[in-house]
């Protein structure tokens, strides 16, 4: 056996079990030891007789071992290498010995290595006899709880099965059994005790699930029906005679009955129950309700109406009371009655207070409190606390029989209008006053009274009243506007040479248009209305006609432009009060004012200055043909025209200022004109200067006399008066 010297001293073991071709292939590849030992190569050791493969191994081992350093270096020294082989067996012998020793005297510790190593065999084939069995453990208990696990969600859907069939049993057990507790409250406690109420919705709700169970032909249902049935009849009786003593109360005199039907709110489930379970006997209740409402609600208002009508205003305009009716000695439209005696019949004034929302939707009027005060009021505001006094229980009522009677629609409509028609319809037939009225300010009051409440219940989401609402205005608008034709057919009619004695004051007719015609601009500007304004604007065109026509009964130009100015102005004033700026009427009255204005300025001028205005026209057109010439001959003229105005122009100019505010009523208008006059003057003299300073007539010795036109305007403002 060939052995070769291994790191440590140890000898290995280099022979294959094939032979000893195999080691010496064995050798050559070992790796070379780290002392100065060289492996000898034992040539006889290797198997030549191997086939050809091995040999060429073994041949490109010695040539590669030929080429170590040792062998290179063992070759050149010459030394024998079989010698050096049988030294290094020797060697390889000895170290083998010395081996075998260190094994003979480690051989205890080796044996009990050994015991050591067979007692852990031994551990570890009973721990891996134990692990299989725990695996086989596990295995077993991994079956057993699924198995478990299949038996828990059959356990669970059991759990639920029975919960389910449970809860259907327990809550028709429940539903069946009727309790001592209510039969006791629903026989003896009052209706209107809490408990009661609670149990009438148990006993409800016992009713609907009998009824339910009926349908599905439940042998159970029998066992309940008769209790039910009884206990039902017993709550029917005990309501019925609950809900028809409160309605009774409605009848009682002086009865608020707003206060029985917060209590029938309270307990609006008394009709609902009846409702469902015994229809005649709510129908009876419905019938009795809407029956004793409507008398009470008739009478109500038919004597509140009638009350209203006894503080009315005794005096009130008829057939005769028209805008072109003529102004007798005995009473004038403008004359100031007393408030207590009678209404006025074109002037807004406090009228227009009705419609603020203050006094609209204020306390209603208490007859018999104004009587004792000895009060009176104008129509409208009778036929505004009347009506606020129908919107308010009208749209109190139709909440009512929404709530309780549980209608809405059509339905509760029907039914509003069964409990209100009487009443509704008496209102419409109270309609005497409005046929026989001639104060178009009153129906135009009430108009708009009507607008504002339809506004109000519109806002409120009752529909109850709109019809009714409607039906009003249908009677009212023809009215008005009848009216409104008849005034206006009285002025087309007016004979101005019927009226009096002729004054250049404003004319009573013009001062009556003047306040309608702002009254009912200002009404009409919350709801404007078309045909309103085409009437107004009729009206205005009649006005002015006759304005025209009174006009052309005075004798002299300045006095029917006096006139006319007075009562533009007049009118516009009153207009201005209460129309807006730009309204139609404004507008055109500002036109005319200004119109007749201007030529009244150029009439007064012309007495006192007319040879100058003249002179100036005649110029100024000449002037622009170029033919200023034609006037050079003019000298004694021109002398005559500064002369004279330089000598009295401040007597005139004074003069003029007395007859201007002698003339007309209104002290601003009368200002404005003069200054508008002494303006005007001005321009023209003005314009004298500067045809005169003309190379035609620059030569002219008069110019001299000319009076400074700065001067001229400093005198002139003194004469300007102030208010």
């Amino acid at each position: 056996m060939a052995e070769v010297l291994v790191s440590g001293g140890a000898a290995a073991d280099l022979t294959p079990a094939g032979g000893t071709g195999s080691a010496a292939m064995a050798y050559l590849q070992e790796e070379k030891p780290d002392s100065d030992l060289v492996p000898a190569l034992n040539l006889g050791d290797l198997d030549i007789t191997t086939d050809e493969f091995i040999l060429d191994e073994v041949d490109i081992h010695i040539q590669a071992n030929l080429e170590d350093e040792l062998v290179q270096e063992a070759l050149k020294t010459g030394v024998d290498l079989r010698q050096y082989s049988k030294q290094v067996e020797a060697e390889l012998q000895r170290i083998e010995q010395a081996s075998i020793k260190d094994y003979i005297k480690e051989s205890q510790n080796i044996a009990s290595l050994h015991n050591q190593i067979t007692a852990c065999d031994s551990i570890l084939e009973r721990m891996e006899e134990m692990l299989s069995g725990f695996q086989s453990d596990l295995s077993s208990i991994s079956s057993e709880i699924q198995t478990l696990q299949q038996q828990s969600v059959s356990m669970n859907i059991r759990l639920k099965n029975r919960q389910a069939v449970r809860s259907q049993l327990s809550q028709l057990v429940d539903e069946l059994v009727v309790p001592s507790t209510m039969i006791s409250v629903i026989l003896d406690s009052p209706v209107t005790e809490q408990e009661f109420l609670e149990q009438l919705h148990e006993l409800n709700n016992k009713i609907n699930f009998a009824k339910e169970l009926s349908f599905r032909e439940t042998l159970a249902c029998s066992d309940i029906q008769d209790i039910v049935d009884r206990l039902k009849i017993k709550a029917v009786s005990k309501i019925r005679e609950f809900i028809l003593q409160k309605i009774y109360s409605f009848r009682k005199p002086m009865t608020n009955y707003q206060i029985p039907q917060n209590t029938l709110l309270k307990y609006r489930f008394f009709y609902q129950f009846l409702l469902a379970n015994e229809r005649t006997v709510a129908k009876e209740i419905r019938d009795e309700y809407v029956d004793t409402m409507s008398k009470i609600y008739f009478s109500y208002f038919k004597s509140y109406s009638s009350r209203l009508l006894k503080v009315q205003y005794e005096d009130v305009a008829d057939k005769d009371d028209l805008m072109g009716v003529e102004d007798t000695a005995k009473a004038g439209f403008f004359s100031k009655p007393s408030l207590k005696s009678r209404n006025t019949i074109f002037t807004l004034g406090q009228r227009g207070a009705v419609l603020s929302p203050a006094e609209l939707e204020g306390p209603i009027l208490i007859p018999h409190a104004a009587q004792r005060g000895d009060s009176r009021f104008p129509y409208e505001t009778l036929f505004r606390s009347q009506h606020y006094a129908l919107l308010d229980n009208g749209c109190r009522e139709f909440l009512f029989l929404s709530d309780f009677f549980m209608v809405a629609g059509n339905s509760a409509l029907d039914l509003f209008n069964s409990v209100m028609g009487k009443t509704l319809s008496m209102f419409l037939n109270m309609s005497a006053y409005v046929s026989d009225c001639y104060d178009s300010i009153a129906v135009f009051l009430c108009i708009h009274i009507i607008l504002r409440f339809k506004a109000i219940t519109a806002k409120r989401n009752i529909p109850a009243l709109d019809k009714y609402w409607e039906a009003v205005l249908e009677m009212l608008w023809p009215r008005f506007e009848l009216i409104l034709e008849m005034n206006i057919q009285s002025i087309r009619n007016t004979d101005p040479q019927k009226l009096g004695v002729l004054d250049t004051r404003p004319h009573y007719i013009t001062r009556r248009y003047a306040e309608f015609s702002s009254a009912i601009v200002s009404i009409n500007q919350t709801f404007p209305n078309e045909r309103t304004n085409a009437l107004l604007g009729q009206l205005q065109i009649e006005v002015e006609n006759f304005v025209l026509k009174m006009a052309a009964e005075f004798p002299s130009r300045k006095d029917q432009l006096i006139f006319l100015i007075n009562n533009y102005d007049m009118m516009l004033g009153v207009l201005m009060e209460r129309a807006a700026d730009d309204s139609k009427e404004v507008e055109g009255f500002q036109q005319l004012l200004l119109a007749r204005t201007q030529e009244f300025i150029e009439e007064i001028l012309a007495p006192p200055f007319g040879g100058m205005i003249t002179f100036v026209k005649e110029s100024e057109a000449l002037m622009e043909k170029g033919q200023l010439d034609k006037l050079k001959n003019d000298e004694v003229r021109i002398t005559q025209l500064v002369r004279g105005f330089s000598s009295s122009w401040k007597q005139s100019v004074e003069a003029l200022s007395q007859d201007v505010m002698r003339s007309f009523t209104n002290f601003k208008n009368g200002t404005s004109i003069i200054q508008g006059a002494l303006t005007q003057l001005i321009q023209y003299y003005h314009g004298f200067h500067k045809i005169l300073s003309q190379p035609t007539f620059r030569s002219l010795a008069v110019r001299s006399e000319l009076i400074n036109l700065h001067h001229l305007m400093v005198e002139v403002k003194k004469h300007k008066p102030n208010f």
